[in-house]
């Protein structure tokens, strides 16, 4: 994400953000089915036939909906933000039970929103640059291999050392933490406006400013310092030690190296103006100072 802006430039939501929207919602609204089965909200927990029945009806119903309402384009848009939604309903059954999965449907809720929430808002300031890849779900490789090194530790922890699971005031700790980065990230995409990218910009367009209020006024860079201490929240609220230092220190020094990166060229487009920006406001991650620049 580059820190510099032009002034936003909001609208109505386009057709992409509007079948993303409603697929979203379709999928949550999985969450509804222990009222429709008039059975308790435990249906993930312990589903029982009749509940696995209800569940595979609604995963077809969904899609077959998705299918008859958008053509191909559109579809691919739908489908992910449903999965998104689906998550989410579960995440929300998991949470309303008494079962030892409660965090991990916080984490469900977390994670599928955090998601989700990139897409609509990059929908919202830059229509522009919206793609498939606004979702965030194929970030990297490494991305991809931290979630699921963090399900098989939570897993492992949980039939091992289930009593490590069961620690309310740490999981509310690390649900206070991702509620916080989330929306400190996103907060910095709607002041950063319309040229919020996620992709390091090399060029300087004529419309770009910096911006140096709201959210840039406390941190340099506060997208960076939201998804930072939203991807530790997550492992604080999993009660996951092993993955809760490895997303400190591997997100640390993804971050560091990105803002150096970043710095290089935000000095290449705004020059001394960046320099004193730079050395009023603080990075906002913890002993990170950015690049140094040599006078």
């Amino acid at each position: 994400m580059m820190a510099a802006a032009a002034g936003p430039r909001r609208g109505r939501l386009g057709r992409e953000a509007r079948a993303s929207l409603a697929a979203f919602l379709l999928g949550a609204s999985v969450a509804a089915l222990p009222v429709a089965l008039g059975s308790p909200s435990a249906l993930l927990a312990a589903p029982g036939l009749r509940g696995r029945l209800a569940l595979a009806l609604h995963v077809a119903g969904v899609n077959a909906a998705l299918l008859l309402l958008y053509p191909r384009p559109l579809y691919k848009i739908a489908v992910r933000a449903c999965f998104l939604g689906f998550a989410f309903g579960c995440g929300l059954l998991l949470s309303a039970g008494r079962s030892a999965w409660r965090h991990f449907g916080w984490y469900m809720c977390s994670l599928s929103l955090f998601h989700y929430s990139e897409y609509l808002v990059t929908a919202i300031n830059n229509p522009r640059s919206l793609s498939l890849d606004s979702f965030l779900l194929n970030h990297s490789f490494e991305y991809n291999l931290a979630a699921l090194s963090s399900w098989v530790e939570f897993t492992l922890e949980k039939l091992l050392f289930p009593e490590l699971k069961q620690i309310t005031w740490l999981s509310t700790v690390g649900l206070v933490m991702v509620i916080f980065g989330d929306c400190l990230r996103k907060a910095a995409m709607l002041t950063a406006g319309s040229n919020f990218n996620h992709i390091v910009q090399n060029e300087k367009s004529d419309t770009h400013t910096l911006v140096t209020s709201g959210v840039y006024g406390w941190f340099r860079h506060p997208s960076y310092v939201g998804w930072f201490y939203w991807s530790i929240g997550t492992q604080v609220l999993l009660c996951n030690p092993i993955c809760m230092v490895g997303y400190a220190l591997v997100s640390w020094r993804f971050f560091r190296e990105r803002i150096e990166e970043e710095e290089i060229t935000l000095i290449h487009f705004f020059g001394e103006e960046y320099l004193e920006y730079k050395r009023k406001v603080p990075s906002g991650l913890p002993f990170i100072k950015g690049v140094k620049v040599e006078l």
